[in-house]
């Protein structure tokens, strides 16, 4: 009698969680459209919410734990709103789009906002979901996965009208992907320790703004889009790019900061092409860059594979190792309207104190590409074959090569992009 007995306690401890979230799903599946439901204080299994309208939220110590496969949350329909919940242990599988939370195509109007997620795979996806909000989650990856065999913190796929806003992500692959999608915004994110900060693919017209990375390898790795608006974001210390362009064009750049992009590709080695840099432009055209901050980095801009007629004004380059990286055969005027950039290592004067110098400045000679065409020839740096070289560019205009001339360059930085001191 004893054994049975305990052989049926144990049979309804081990049944108890099965039966409390069926009981849990059909009291969610049971919900009136437009009603409020508060989830219980207690470790739950994964959730799925089909009933429109509803508002599900948390209590701090409710905890979602999906065991490790598949996705923790599901939203399947509309104007759900689904807030304040932690969410851990979610599945691994990138190609199941495994995910801490699954924002289906159905679920148009979805509100997903003050949620604490970490798991493997992908954070929030958005499966094409119509005009949804995601906002102030956390978001943190699994650090025991090779930073490629980790998700997105924040996923977009084909997805218009989502706005993207106050979240904290760290530790995923990248933090925000935008694949697809056009006519989103992406603001006000803080974004450390990934590959890429914000990561942009086949997209168009959408807003990026106010947005800071911090130590990724890549802050804004923007691909293959265009009328990309690009506002007041901030790159600070990440180590390869602050803002990188592939084939971006139409887009406009202004009021940007990126400071501290000196690591490089790889770590103790000089290699030629691996230094940090604040901008790489990358076959990219038509595009516009306005009032902008680049410091500090071991290369402040580097244009390369045809990347021309793009407007560059009222920006500032301070402090950089190299100004200006630039080599076709092509000329490029960088100023507009009697307006240029303020370079940190002009050398030139001027005499009627209007704020512009008197001489242009030009970042780059023959010389210069000499050494970008054959990186060995960086023997001679210091030269007097280097020397004289420079020397012949100066007093016979005629051997000069097309390049980078900025006619009008400010003598004085603009106030608004002043460096902030500590």
């Amino acid at each position: 009698m004893y054994q049975f007995l305990r052989f049926g306690l144990i049979l309804t401890v081990l049944l108890f969680p099965l039966a409390a979230r069926a009981d849990l799903q059909q009291r969610l599946d049971a919900l009136a459209p437009g009603t409020a439901f508060e989830l219980p204080p207690e470790q739950l299994a994964p959730l799925v919410v089909r009933v429109p309208g509803v508002r599900i939220a948390c209590v701090p110590d409710t905890v979602i734990d999906a065991g490790g496969k598949g996705s923790a949350v599901e939203i399947l329909a509309p104007e759900v709103t689904f807030s304040g919940c932690s969410i851990r242990h979610w599945g691994r599988d990138l190609n199941e789009l495994d995910s801490g939370i699954f924002v289906a195509r159905e679920a148009k109007g979805a509100v997903i906002e003050q949620n604490r997620l970490q798991g493997s795979a992908f954070g929030i996806w958005l499966d094409g979901t119509p005009d949804v909000t995601v906002r102030g989650n956390r978001i943190r990856g699994n650090v025991g996965l090779r930073s490629q065999d980790r998700g997105n913190g924040i996923h977009l796929h084909n997805t218009t009208g989502a706005l993207i806003v106050g979240n904290d992500i760290r530790q995923t692959r990248d933090a925000i992907y935008i694949e697809t999608s056009n006519h989103n915004t992406i603001r006000g994110n803080r974004m450390a320790d990934l590959r890429y900060g914000v990561h942009y693919m086949y997209s168009m017209d959408n807003r990026l703004e106010d947005n800071v990375t911090h130590g990724t390898r890549t802050g804004y790795a923007l691909m293959q889009s265009k009328c990309l608006t690009v506002l007041n974001n901030r790159s600070e210390n990440d180590e390869n790019y602050g803002i990188l362009m592939n084939f971006i064009t139409q887009s406009e750049f202004r009021g940007n900061v990126v400071t501290g992009v000196s690591q490089g590709q790889t770590s103790g080695v000089a290699i030629d092409g691996a230094e940090g840099k604040a901008v790489f432009i990358y076959n990219s055209l038509y595009n516009t860059f306005e009032g902008n901050l680049f410091a500090d980095s071991n290369i402040g801009i580097h244009l390369t594979a045809g990347s021309e007629d793009n407007r560059l004004f009222g920006n500032a380059f301070v402090n950089n190792r190299r100004q200006v990286k630039y080599v076709a055969t092509r000329e490029q005027e960088w100023s507009l309207d009697g307006r240029g950039n303020y370079w940190s290592d002009y050398l030139g004067w001027d005499r009627n104190q209007d704020g512009v110098g008197d001489v242009p400045y030009e970042p780059n000679d023959n010389v210069d590409r000499l050494l970008w065409t054959y990186p060995e020839a960086r023997v001679l740096m210091f030269s007097p074959a280097v020397d004289t070289l420079r020397w012949v560019q100066k007093a016979f205009p005629v051997v000069r090569s097309a390049g980078v001339t900025d006619s009008h360059p400010l003598m004085r930085i603009p106030s608004a992009l002043k460096p902030e001191t500590p």
